[in-house]
């Protein structure tokens, strides 16, 4: 309960600035008469928060392996909160120029480094608490609050949309759920100094310490390392789902012609059928395997990202509902509710915290900037931007499924196997 709940929370606030960055940023913080310009500047400060996860990663995972996970669970969610808050404070550029976006890219990096130690210590300490035969189903629900964060944040943004018109929402109806973020630094305090540590890690806490973790991690684990980073490219389904595609459907370059609660609505009704559809896959792969799931997810939502995008640009709302379900609800679902149970198996508990985080920081740092890519290469005014967008996240997930194809499957090992493998 303390992970599902702790992601739960620090995710609403990662998943805010996400939204804000497709739906408002492009306007408040980087106004400019070329739209292009607007959006990729507003994804890019999205990017931003991913660049600082993986210094978060080897900091706060040396402290989670060293000092424990409830430390630096608790410490992660309080700077989340706490800039977060900031960002509903922040002036616009209307009011003070480029001091704006440069105190937005600045509470951005320390977003990411905040989010860098969450869901790694949160899922090892769930991995480490739970039986060997049900790893899969448990670690999932740290990923389940992930997507209820997600919720949450829509379901703040979603009725201030429809309620206000586009002028109030652009001034203050924006700030409202960043500034909620207050309750998130009472609640991650209240509900993690509880936690207990995991007996596994108790009973080796006192052993000699060896190197600076991620020392020993980029020794001992290199190529383990290399195989979650390309595996985590998996992102890129959403990013062009649901980042890309939000700004695609809303920005008035494209002029699709959608409306920002339209795509809020998306986006939510995505993250419900994930709370879902995670926990199943989690425990279906205590039964069947991690790689089925990470394989067959990430190939078929990759293959259907484009065809989602279609729908997007034949502006066929029911359409778009239908295919954010089997994209975003099921296929990517198979491989999200995997791969955190499957990372944390490659490592040993002396570094579990920081090799999972160094190598899904690192290889989420590298996603983030796809939604930009993909405005670039395919800007406003461009032809056949579903084709071409669907083709490019298509060629990613098939090099992530080639290195899932590369990693030995986990399933079924003990804790105690793992260790000495």
């Amino acid at each position: 309960m303390s992970g599902w709940i702790g992601s739960a929370l620090e995710y609403y606030d990662f998943a805010l600035y996400s939204q804000a960055a497709a739906l408002v940023f492009p306007a408040i913080f980087f106004p400019s008469e070329n739209k292009t310009v607007g959006i990729i500047a507003s994804l890019a400060t999205y990017a931003v928060g991913y660049v600082a996860r993986p210094v978060g990663a080897v900091v706060l995972g040396a402290w989670g392996d060293r000092k424990g996970r409830k430390n630096v669970l608790v410490f992660a969610m309080l700077l989340m909160g706490f800039s977060t808050l900031a960002v509903g404070l922040l002036p616009t550029y209307a009011q003070v120029g480029m001091l704006a976006p440069i105190l937005l890219v600045l509470l951005r990096l320390i977003q990411g480094f905040a989010v860098a130690g969450e869901l790694g210590g949160a899922s090892a300490m769930i991995v480490e608490h739970s039986p060997d035969e049900r790893r899969g189903f448990f670690a999932s629900f740290s990923l389940q609050g992930t997507q209820v964060g997600s919720i949450l944040a829509t379901g703040v943004m979603l009725p201030l949309s429809i309620v206000l018109d586009d002028a109030h929402f652009e001034s203050w109806g924006w700030r409202v759920p960043f500034l909620l973020s207050a309750v998130v630094i009472v609640a991650g305090y209240l509900i993690r100094r509880r936690v207990q540590e995991p007996p596994a890690y108790l009973a080796q806490a006192d052993a000699p310490k060896r190197r600076f973790p991620f020392v020993e991690l980029m020794k001992t684990h290199p190529w383990a390392v290399v195989r979650c980073i390309l595996m985590t490219f998996t992102n890129v389904i959403g990013m062009a789902t649901l980042v890309f595609g939000v700004s695609y459907a809303t920005q008035d370059g494209y002029d699709i012609g959608f409306s920002k609660s339209d795509l809020l609505w998306v986006t939510l009704v995505a993250n419900i059928t994930a709370v879902v559809t995670i926990p199943i896959f989690g425990a279906l792969s205590d039964k069947i395997g991690r790689r089925v799931f990470m394989l067959v997810g990430g190939i078929a939502g990759g293959a259907l990202a484009g065809v989602y995008l279609a729908a997007v640009d034949a502006r066929n709302l029911f359409l778009v509902f239908v295919m954010v379900v089997i994209v975003q609800g099921i296929f990517f679902q198979m491989w999200n509710a995997t791969f955190a149970t499957f990372f944390q198996e490659q490592f040993p508990m002396r570094i579990r915290v920081t090799g999972f985080a160094v190598s899904q920081n690192i290889g989420l740092m590298l996603a983030s900037f796809f939604p930009a890519l993909f405005t670039a290469i395919a800007p406003p005014g461009s032809t056949n931007v579903p084709l071409t967008i669907g083709l490019v996240t298509f060629g990613i997930c098939v090099v992530a499924a080639v290195a899932t194809l590369l990693t030995p499957e986990t399933k079924g090992k003990s804790l105690a196997e793992l260790e000495t493998a």
